[in-house]
């Protein structure tokens, strides 16, 4: 039985515990789980087209480019992934897409709505590190958006980010 002696005690310790003892763990993901269950990857890409005097591909992406997996949707989340900042400060990062490979969205056309996260950080990714794959943790959201870069699906609010190392 609890009394006002013990009711307190617990009051305090849960008052010092450190927020990472209860932080919810996160559901480790790849690229592949941000297609809706049973839709293959062949099926995004689509058709293309080829500009021979550019040497550039250029994609038309159907419907099933912007179907997302809703069941992600509210889910904290760990991925890995490539920075595409959109603003670089002193401090470093803190806005930026989050993209499958490097260079996506830069040297060739972007892929997929479903392929694309927008990424918020909390603590400023630094500059000197945006060519290094990074670990994303955050809820992730579906959430259609277009930007200069291309469509994404995914948002992400990030709390935690680090170097990924295979």
């Amino acid at each position: 039985m609890l009394n006002r002696r013990n009711t307190l005690m617990l009051m305090s310790a849960a008052a010092i515990t450190p927020k990472t003892a209860f932080a919810a763990e996160a559901r480790e993901i790849t690229w592949d789980d941000l297609l809706p269950p049973g839709l293959p990857y062949s099926e995004i890409i689509g058709e293309g087209e080829t500009n021979e005097a550019n040497d550039t591909w250029n994609p038309i992406y159907d419907a099933n480019a912007i179907k997302l997996n809703e069941d992600l949707n509210g889910t904290y989340i760990k991925m890995p992934g490539f920075i595409i900042p959109f603003d670089v400060s002193a401090e470093g990062v803190t806005n930026f897409m989050l993209v499958p490979y490097v260079g996506a969205c830069l040297h060739t056309p972007p892929p997929p709505a479903n392929q694309l996260v927008m990424v918020n950080a909390t603590e400023p990714w630094p500059g000197d590190k945006l060519w290094d794959p990074v670990w994303v943790t955050g809820t992730m959201r579906t959430q259609l958006q277009s930007t200069k870069l291309g469509q994404t699906g995914y948002s992400v609010s990030a709390d935690d980010m680090e170097v990924y190392v295979w």
